[in-house]
């Protein structure tokens, strides 16, 4: 995982399963807006679909980027 502050109080930011939309798959970051979160584990690999670019991932947040934008750090994808 790139070099995140982790916050073991946060209610905010957590590991999550999540669908990100993205046709590489070789970024440490993505905006909110690619990030699809789900309820388990089982969900993210069911809705994975790599003919629509939808890769099953853990990731990290949603933190607030230096550019003000609302961004998850991968973990690791789950393929």
């Amino acid at each position: 995982m790139p070099h995140v502050i982790v916050d073991p109080e946060s209610t905010a930011l957590a590991e999550r399963w999540a669908l990100i939309k993205t046709p590489r798959k070789n970024r440490k970051r993505y905006p909110e807006a690619c990030v699809q979160v789900c309820e388990s584990e089982a969900d993210a690999r069911e809705g994975a679909d790599a003919q629509r670019n939808l890769h099953p991932a853990i990731v990290y947040g949603p933190s607030v980027s230096s550019e003000s934008q609302r961004i998850y750090y991968l973990v690791r994808w789950l393929e």
